[in-house]
């Protein structure tokens, strides 16, 4: 594609790849995710809208990766002073995975450290394409059971994990596999413990947890749509806590949020 649909550039970001880092969102999400804190990125690429303080604005714009590029290349000095780079989120990034491929082949080969955000949730050639260009990849991993994982987002996965592995695989890449905590969904025992399991069968021995939160609720007013989550408590610290010790009692490394 000569084109992407981005809904987002975020810059001076730290939380989502090292350093700081600009943040590219893209629009498009074949999931139903529904803690999802980007409800308007998600269904089909093309743009949207919404209802936002009395009115309708557009969301997403089409660039073409040399304006992208030129926009990522104004924050330069804090990539190379910090270690940071440029992350491409969503949405899920494999929904645009030739236009993400191309700006991504683009901002390495000006020597930015890239990362992306994915779920996995494609055949396995979208992320194939985007691999020889990245840096580092943020895996998220959410339910695991196969019948559950269809049933309430829409993700297969037997595709997750494939796409998880050929990661792993890649050169030169880091792969961070990240677990949302998300209250009667991901939070079970039985479903961390699939997870553990899964990880230490593959030697990965560390992991990012994301409690859950209900920032972005208000998009969905804005939208018109129902929110699911919206009488769901946060997790406590402690039972935070009792997740994070139960990855590392298993010889996994856990840090919540990525920041501890």
């Amino acid at each position: 594609m000569d084109k992407g649909l981005v809904f987002n550039i975020q810059r001076y970001s730290i939380h989502d790849g090292g350093g700081i880092r600009t943040i590219i969102f893209l629009k498009g999400c074949p999931l139903a995710c529904p803690w999802c804190s980007n409800p308007e990125s998600r269904k089909g690429v093309q743009p949207s809208s919404w209802q936002k303080n009395g009115r309708t604005e557009t969301i997403g714009e089409w660039y073409d990766v040399d304006t992208l590029v030129d926009e990522a290349m104004k924050d330069e000095i804090f990539y190379r002073t910090s270690g940071g780079g440029v992350t491409l989120s969503g949405g899920e990034v494999l929904m645009q995975a030739d236009f993400a491929a191309k700006l991504l082949e683009e901002l390495h080969e000006l020597g930015i450290h890239t990362a992306i955000e994915t779920t996995g949730c494609f055949p396995i050639e979208r992320l194939s394409k985007l691999l020889p260009h990245l840096d580092q990849i943020l895996f998220d991993l959410k339910i695991m059971d196969e019948d559950m994982s269809k049933r309430v987002i829409g993700a297969d996965v037997t595709t997750v994990k494939e796409n998880f592995e050929a990661a792993l695989a890649a050169e030169a890449v880091d792969v961070i596999p990240r677990i949302p905590l998300i209250p009667s969904y991901t939070d079970s025992r039985d479903n961390l413990l699939s997870i553990i399991e899964y990880l230490k069968q593959l030697g990965v021995l560390s992991v990012h947890l994301l409690p859950f939160h209900q920032y972005g609720s208000n998009k969905y007013d804005y939208l018109g749509w129902d929110y699911e989550m919206e009488d769901t408590a946060v997790l406590s610290k402690r039972e935070i806590s009792a997740i994070k010790e139960l990855f590392e009692a298993e010889g996994i490394n856990a840090s919540v949020d990525g920041l501890e």
